[in-house]
């Protein structure tokens, strides 16, 4: 399903990462029962894949070697009933964390990404929950403990004037004292990049974060006013929003 496709820019790469995602979040959560009478254990060894148009299959490994792509691991089905079914989807999950990035830095030295062209990716990636803390549910706690912060710290800048779910709010421990000025802020968030034209952070710029994917927007590149935020119970980016229901 992957033959022929080869993504060659750092956008490129971490749209395929993120469309591998996407697939396999929803193998694991959304249509979990399905995944899971997929993964036999009396059959062989089979592996979890998901390709870049977000579909995913349970398949046998491939039998070239070495392979075209770094392989998922191996064997999942055999773990199915011998392990809590919450834990046995979570190491599931760990291992797909962990093939991701294969892919995307195999894309990466194949290519010839350099040290910026990397951190580039590595930045884009991070910003977004792994698999495991999605499939575990550590995603929204950390939403949650993040959302609670930004409102602790609604009166330091014009930003976070907005609801603290839209914007990307400056953090502070609870042990600190003082205010962060804007430019700790720049350089805490310095790796964040608009999911739309992947520029990076900045302080004195309106953000959304979209509560499906979890990426974050500029406000403008999504036609969103801080006005019109206040208003969204939920927002869905473009790309969510244009999702078609598969069958």
């Amino acid at each position: 399903m992957d033959e022929g496709y080869n993504p060659r820019t750092v956008e490129e790469v971490f749209r395929d990462f993120n469309g591998r995602r996407a697939a396999i979040i929803k193998a694991l959560t959304n249509e979990v029962e399905v995944f899971y009478q997929l993964c036999d254990p009396e059959k062989e060894n089979l592996c979890l894949y998901g390709f870049p148009n977000e579909l995913w299959e349970v398949n046998l490994p491939a039998e070239e070697v070495p392979p075209e792509l770094p392989e998922p691991a191996l064997g999942i089905n055999f773990a199915r009933d011998g392990m809590q079914e919450k834990d046995w989807l979570a190491l599931v999950a760990v291992h797909s964390d962990a093939w991701l990035l294969a892919v995307a830095f195999y894309f990466g030295a194949r290519f010839g990404f350099d040290k910026a062209d990397r951190k580039h990716l590595f930045g884009m990636i991070n910003d977004l929950p792994t698999i495991f803390e999605v499939v575990t549910g550590a995603a929204k706690k950390q939403l949650k403990e993040k959302s609670s912060v930004s409102n602790h710290s609604s009166n330091k800048s014009k930003s976070n004037s907005k609801p603290s779910q839209y914007v990307k709010a400056q953090e502070m421990d609870d042990d600190d004292e003082g205010l962060v000025d804007e430019d700790d802020d720049d350089d805490e968030h310095g790796e964040t990049v608009c999911g739309a034209c992947a520029e990076n952070y900045a302080s004195d710029q309106f953000w959304i974060c979209c509560d499906i994917c979890e990426r974050w927007f500029h406000g403008k590149c999504v036609k969103i006013t801080p006005a019109r935020a206040e208003h969204i119970k939920q927002y869905k980016c473009p790309s969510c929003s244009n999702k078609r229901v598969r069958g």
